[in-house]
């Protein structure tokens, strides 16, 4: 939802949040599953679940998606920085419906949107999140990292400011996920890579926004964009 007030404070505590879910990762032990599949009945196999513990988790994400490696992404948005924007599809969000979020050929939106890694639409008031479809195999931590951007778009407006904090928010949920769960990580995915680029913005400008705005700021994508939009008033 893009209540100033809300948006600001997360933006202001989303480097500390970090920092202390880095460390609380760090110090945890190497889990590879989702805080709400650990609590389901474990597989006779670690890492593969009955159709009886899928049946949980679609059933709770009926409204937003079929897809599991999806529904393992949404999972793992629940104890991230990303949860905010988790609460958005599930329908905390200007529509206050669940957004749909799905795999999808970019072009069929439109022939520009190609090669484009992921993006929004609204069809009779209900939102959806289309993600590339070359990426329906790439990691879940990486899905969570894009979904935790695009979520933040839900209107037809943008600008430099949303473009910043939603490129911040998934360079944070990145950098936290890929230090949670490094044996998931797959370079040889393109979605990774991106992902890999977000983080050293992010990094170098020291858990803030600095280069990633200023990246913002250069591509020929957004040369056209206001410096604001609603909800994005101030700068974040």
């Amino acid at each position: 939802m893009k209540i100033f007030s809300k948006i600001a404070v997360l933006c202001f505590t989303v480097s500390l949040l970090f920092i202390q879910s880095a460390e609380a990762a760090k110090n945890a032990d190497n889990k590879v599953l989702p805080a709400s599949l650990e609590k389901l009945p474990m597989a006779e196999s670690e890492g593969e679940y009955t159709e009886e513990e899928w049946k949980v988790l679609e059933k709770d994400y009926k409204h937003v998606t079929k897809d599991r490696n999806i529904i393992l992404a949404l999972e793992m948005m629940k104890t991230s920085v990303g949860s905010y924007s988790r609460d958005a599809i599930l329908g905390a969000n200007l529509t206050t419906k669940p957004i749909k979020v799905q795999f999808k050929d970019l072009a069929e939106i439109n022939p520009s949107f190609q090669n484009y890694d992921a993006a929004g639409s609204i069809m009779k008031s209900k939102l959806y999140i289309n993600i590339n479809e070359k990426h329906k195999d790439a990691p879940p931590m990486a899905l969570a990292a894009l979904l935790s951007h695009e979520a933040l778009h839900q209107d037809k407006f943008n600008s430099i400011n949303e473009e910043t904090y939603a490129w911040t928010m998934e360079a944070a949920v990145w950098t936290q996920l890929s230090a949670k769960y490094p044996e998931k990580i797959d370079y040889n995915s393109p979605l990774v890579r991106r992902e890999e680029k977000l983080k050293k913005l992010f990094l170098k400008g020291n858990y803030t926004d600095e280069f990633i705005r200023k990246s913002i700021k250069i591509n020929p994508a957004y040369q056209n964009l206001p410096s604001r939009s609603p909800g994005f008033e101030d700068r974040l």
